[in-house]
């Protein structure tokens, strides 16, 4: 065989592979969630932490994308003349993309790392080793409760992301573009709905289960002691983001093509 199509082939089977297991880890969390008994402390511990270490930096990467997202979508709509929908972009905007990608970046760079550097340091002490002797099974101990966690995490904030985003762009439309508070406020109506808010919520669930379940499998398999768990946390993040933003590229086109936009 020709020796530059094995070193291409060995990565892509390397990487398929992975994928594989990865959704193997899937199915086993999803499996082991409805067993019995569930881990309510760890459950309740591992979301305090995340949320712990995710509310502050959402909150601030939320209101400059807000602010974002307002003063290029008033820019534009002023040039076509329509300054009344300014409100009704931005919160579409917002809510539908900013909110959920937001949410996947801090889940995924603040807790997913987080998650991944402490099984990967379980793990290399041998001490998930020790669980699997005693018979208790590590997946349904450690890794239910964290992803269960990111996934209530990221539910909670995708909506504080949300609300933050739109209060930042209201602000910085009113302040710095001059336009109207009432009609930024109610041109809400005019072409957001519901839908949009359920789908923004839909992503950050998805999301949250991505990164936790990417998160644990790397951490699980740590490589070459503890520089092993460092590049594991690595590329859990590399890989999370890579996998959320072609994710939320499809959960868009499917929510555009399954729900009308209002006045359509």
């Amino acid at each position: 065989m020709n020796p530059t199509l094995t070193r291409l082939r060995t990565p892509v089977e390397s990487g398929l592979a992975q994928a594989g297991n990865i959704f193997a880890l899937f199915l086993d969390v999803l499996r082991k969630t409805f067993r019995r008994p569930f881990q309510w402390r760890e459950f309740i511990e591992q979301s305090w932490f995340i949320a712990s270490v995710s509310i502050l930096p959402a909150a601030l990467v939320a209101i400059p994308f807000g602010a974002v997202v307002a003063l290029q979508t008033g820019s534009l709509i002023k040039q076509l003349g329509a300054e009344n929908f300014t409100g009704a972009t931005s919160v579409l905007a917002t809510v539908q993309q900013a909110a959920p990608v937001v949410t996947a970046l801090i889940i995924a760079g603040a807790a997913g790392s987080a998650v991944a550097a402490d099984l990967g340091s379980r793990t290399i002490r041998e001490e998930i080793d020790a669980m699997e002797v005693l018979g208790i099974d590590p997946i349904q101990r450690l890794v239910v409760p964290r992803v269960l966690g990111m996934m209530l995490v990221a539910f909670l904030l995708n909506g504080l992301v949300s609300v933050v985003g739109i209060c930042g762009g209201y602000f910085f439309n009113v302040g710095l573009q001059g336009g109207t508070p009432g009609a930024y406020l109610a041109s809400f109506s005019a072409l957001a709905q519901i839908p949009d808010l359920v789908i923004g919520e839909i992503k950050a669930l998805i999301f949250g289960v991505v990164a936790g379940v990417i998160a644990a499998y790397k951490g699980l398999h740590p490589k070459g002691g503890p520089k092993g768990v460092g590049d594991a946390v690595n590329q859990s993040v590399v890989i999370t983001f890579l996998v959320l933003f072609f994710l939320n590229l499809i959960l868009t086109l499917i929510y555009l093509q399954v729900v009308p936009a209002k006045g359509a």
